[in-house]
């Protein structure tokens, strides 16, 4: 398997070195050169696997010439049994055809550990047979960056700095990345945004000399492929639970940077029968904005009840829009330079919306329509949704084109780490799981630093090379 980037002018990697590298050096992102395809009669035929056997058939073909099929398969079954649902990704049914799709059965109780747990032990892999070290630096709004640390805590040739806007995640989040221990790990409070942290996350990847030319930078937000990959199973898993591929699937997604719902995307194009996807948003709605008026313009940021989606520029709708301009990447360098510009208002040729708008549909949520809805379906089941899922069932309900297939929402977090939506739904604080009942009691470390790319990078610098 050979990847290429969005915008065409960087070489094609393998998984390998897709995995340890992040952005292509033309700014894009790397996507498959060809993407793997399955007849239905294939698909039909993994309906009774276990999550595990299933994942190991959507992946296998991803990473192909670089993880020995049998490695793979080891790793896949020590990442999946320690989730806390023997069903790996277990369906929840809240109404007629109407599914919360629950991905939060991880250790850090939130969908990015089906990926990130995973991304740990490839890396893990991919070093020891290269006999190299890295430095994983990240930006994360509150669920990335606990994943990640959980996830590759453990590896012996990486040093992780994750960087989360400083009192803008919750306590729950927050801790679940201060208190793990570990002399390779770096918590970074920037005091910023997200998008500040991010931008930071960028530019440093573009230019590494701050590592002396001795570590590379390997990314664990959702540009490296490897994230998306892993995610692209779920949808497969739910569709064979519920009657597919005899019958389609809709999907909403709660969406901050397009990843989640990118890997539906994929699953269709590699087979799948989608027949809808919808862009479920917070008040932070560019990608709404886009579908629905046409109209590409980045908003400031406002922070909001559903932290995770606090994302004001969604990097990985890049991915999606290489298709839609035919993978044409001197189109889409183009178009992303002024995109990223953001002086003017952006918009997409009519073909191409339409073209999108043929899969996707897309909601904005205000905080109040969000808590109301936790409210409904608790009324309706005694089920206690998270603020971001709540947010994909309200966005469902507004959104569905039709009731005679299943509607599955992704139910991206545990409702105990979101405690002000949670109180201000009304209800009660869930209790932690157990292997997190003594989070508020352990020992937290983080460092606070100004939203400043030299003084970072300073800091990854002297906690890289400690000699």
């Amino acid at each position: 398997m050979k990847y290429i980037s969005t915008r065409g002018n960087a070489p094609e990697l393998t998984f390998e070195d897709v995995l340890l590298t992040g952005l292509a050096t033309d700014g894009g992102l790397y996507v498959p050169k060809d993407v793997p395809q399955f007849s239905l009669e294939e698909i039909e035929s993994w309906r009774d696997l276990p999550y595990t056997e299933l994942a190991h058939k959507v992946i296998s073909p991803f990473v192909e010439g670089c993880v020995d099929s049998a490695a793979l398969q080891k790793m896949l079954n020590e990442v999946y049994s320690g989730f806390g649902h023997k069903a790996v990704a277990p369906l929840q049914q809240i109404d007629h055809n109407e599914y919360v799709l629950e991905l939060f059965h991880g250790p850090t109780l939130a969908f990015k550990d089906f990926a990130l747990q995973l991304l740990g032990r490839l890396l893990d892999y991919v070093l020891e047979r290269r006999h190299e070290k890295v430095v994983i630096m990240g930006a994360t709004s509150g669920d990335t960056g606990s994943a990640a640390i959980e996830g590759t805590k453990a590896c012996r040739n990486v040093d992780i700095f994750i960087l989360h806007p400083h009192g803008k995640v919750s306590e729950v989040q927050r801790r679940q990345m201060t208190t793990v221990k570990g002399d390779n790990i770096f918590n970074i409070a920037i005091e910023g945004n997200f998008d500040q942290a991010q931008e930071m996350v960028k530019a440093s990847f573009g230019d590494q000399q701050f590592l002396r030319g001795e570590r590379k930078l390997v990314a664990v937000n959702s540009i490296n492929w490897a994230r998306i990959m892993a995610q692209i199973v779920y949808y497969f898993y739910s569709a064979l639970n519920l009657g597919g591929p005899l019958r389609p699937m809709a999907y909403s997604v709660p969406t901050g940077n397009f990843g989640d719902i990118f890997a539906g995307y994929m699953a269709k194009k590699m087979g799948l029968p989608v027949e809808q996807l919808i862009i479920a948003t917070n008040s932070n709605d560019v990608l709404h904005r886009l579908m629905s008026k046409n109209q590409y313009e980045v908003h400031p940021l406002q922070h909001t009840i559903t932290p995770s989606m606090d994302i004001a520029v969604s990097s990985n709708f890049e991915r999606l829009l290489f298709d839609l301009y035919d993978r044409d990447g001197a189109k889409l360098a183009d178009l992303m330079a002024r995109m990223n510009a953001k002086k003017d208002v952006v918009s997409l040729d009519e073909d191409k919306l339409a073209k999108a708008r043929e899969l996707f549909d897309s909601y904005a949520v205000s905080e109040d329509m969000t808590v109301a809805t936790m409210q409904e379906v608790f009324g309706e089941t005694g089920y206690l949704l998270d603020p971001h899922t709540a947010i994909g069932v309200k966005a469902a309900r507004e959104c569905r084109r039709n009731q005679n297939i299943p509607m599955i929402t992704l139910g991206t977090a545990h409702p105990v780490k979101f405690e002000e939506a949670v109180l201000r739904a009304g209800f009660d604080m869930p209790k932690l799981p157990h292997h997190l009942t003594d989070l508020m009691e352990r020992e937290e470390r983080l460092n606070v630093l100004p939203a400043d790319l030299a003084t970072v990078q300073s800091f990854i610098a002297k906690n890289t090379f400690k000699d």
